[in-house]
């Protein structure tokens, strides 16, 4: 098997649907999916083995993506946030065959979102500082990584410790002993909803205070240090 699709979840009965449905159409089919649940509530488990998925414990994040590689059979993980969706048919077929053509062990794709234009303004610029500093300081989004299984475990996997920014931290650990780069071949629909949830603002002074505690004080393993909620959208089917 070429590619292991591992899906992250908490009570993501209203997203999941649509990524499943998404992956469903791909022209690519060398795949499997597995669902790393994290004592979802709701529909979540359910809806995984309508889609065939393979279902499995999950955790934070994290040890989410950790626990769903540990049974992966693909040579490829694509680890993906259970509210994106592939972009069209032809995204894991463009983007495996871009993954290994490049010779890549760890990659990310372009994001976009239909939203307001402060939504659309944040991804652009997401974008632009990816592909600048994809070759010196590798960083990525975890609505969307893809990477070697070989090299996954090699880096044991991603770091549990770290709340916020596990998924960079995962690209530049690759990146000092493997490839990273920021593939072309197609974009990743990401979901506006944490915007809407939490302002724009919020969102913003968080990713800076991230950025500048990296760069003065290393990784920040100590803890939710900047607050980030992962359960905002328990209620959100209710809503």
């Amino acid at each position: 098997m070429i590619l292991s699709i591992i899906i992250p979840t908490k009570n993501e009965e209203v997203y999941l649907p649509k990524l499943l449905e998404s992956i469903r159409k791909q022209t690519f089919a060398d795949y499997e999916i597995i669902v790393a649940d994290n004592k979802s509530e709701d529909k979540t488990p359910k809806i995984a083995k309508q889609y065939n998925c393979v279902l499995t414990q999950g955790g934070m994040p994290g040890s989410g993506r950790n626990l769903g590689a540990k049974i992966a059979q693909g040579e490829i993980l694509l680890f993906l946030d259970s509210d994106t969706e592939l972009a069209d048919e032809f995204f894991l077929e463009l983007l495996v065959e871009e993954f290994q053509d490049r010779k890549l062990d760890c990659a990310v794709p372009r994001a976009f979102v239909q939203g307001i234009f402060l939504d659309r303004l944040f991804y652009a610029f997401w974008n632009t500082l990816a592909m600048t500093f994809q070759k010196i300081s590798p960083f990525a989004g975890g609505w969307c990584i893809f990477a070697r299984k070989e090299m996954h475990e090699k880096i044991k996997g991603f770091d549990e410790r770290i709340i916020l920014g596990e998924d960079s931290d995962y690209a530049k650990r690759i990146g000092k002993i493997g490839k990273f780069r920021v593939m072309k071949g197609s974009k990743i629909k990401v979901s506006p909803r944490r915007f809407a949830k939490e302002g724009h603002l919020k969102i913003i002074l968080q990713s800076i205070g991230v950025g500048i505690w990296w760069a003065i004080k290393g990784k920040d393993d100590q803890g939710n240090r900047f607050g980030y909620n992962f359960d905002i959208y328990k209620d959100e089917k209710k809503k």
